[in-house]
């Protein structure tokens, strides 16, 4: 049986359901496995190298302005063109941080892709700080293969801050 879920009116199948319980042998999770890849997964539907960059950008603001995930007192605005790697850096920042688009702080703005760049704002302060791919990370993970997407997004997983993103001046 498919089990599904209704997110934002949308339809989301979590996967089959045994038809009748039957004992279950949980095995140790993959070691390719962490927290920060189930949740992008969870919210993006795969964890490419772009939305783990997002999540790691989206982790890093929050440590800058002292915020806990989920807090109602961030604005995230991602600026991007509409094609899929670029955006995907939105839900990697949703994941990371909580924002949505249904609480209304988290919005996309048209931009260039030379422009990409994701601002994330303490209402309360009105301190951000701005973050965009480094170029580096655009030149590695440009159009990775569909096939070998989540090997990619564990690499990025693992690597510094520097060689995923750069604060905007």
């Amino acid at each position: 049986m498919i089990r599904a879920a209704a997110v934002a009116g949308s339809l989301f199948f979590l996967g089959c359901a045994p038809a009748q319980e039957a004992p279950v042998h949980h095995a140790a999770p993959p070691a390719t496995r962490s927290a920060p890849l189930d949740a992008v997964t969870l919210i993006h539907g795969g964890a490419g190298p772009w939305v783990v960059a997002g999540y790691r950008m989206g982790s890093f603001a929050l440590t800058k302005l002292g915020l806990e995930r989920g807090s109602f007192d961030l604005e995230v605005v991602h600026y991007t063109p509409k094609q899929v790697q670029y955006a995907c850096v939105a839900d990697g920042a949703a994941a990371a941080t909580g924002a949505s688009l249904g609480k209304l702080n988290l919005a996309l703005e048209n931009a260039e892709s030379a422009d990409t760049r994701t601002t994330y704002r303490r209402k309360s302060s009105g301190q951000s700080i701005t973050l965009r791919p480094a170029p580096s990370f655009i030149t590695r993970y440009r159009d990775v293969p569909r096939d070998q997407l989540a090997a990619a997004g564990q690499e990025v997983l693992a690597l510094p801050d520097d060689a995923i993103f750069e604060v905007v001046p």
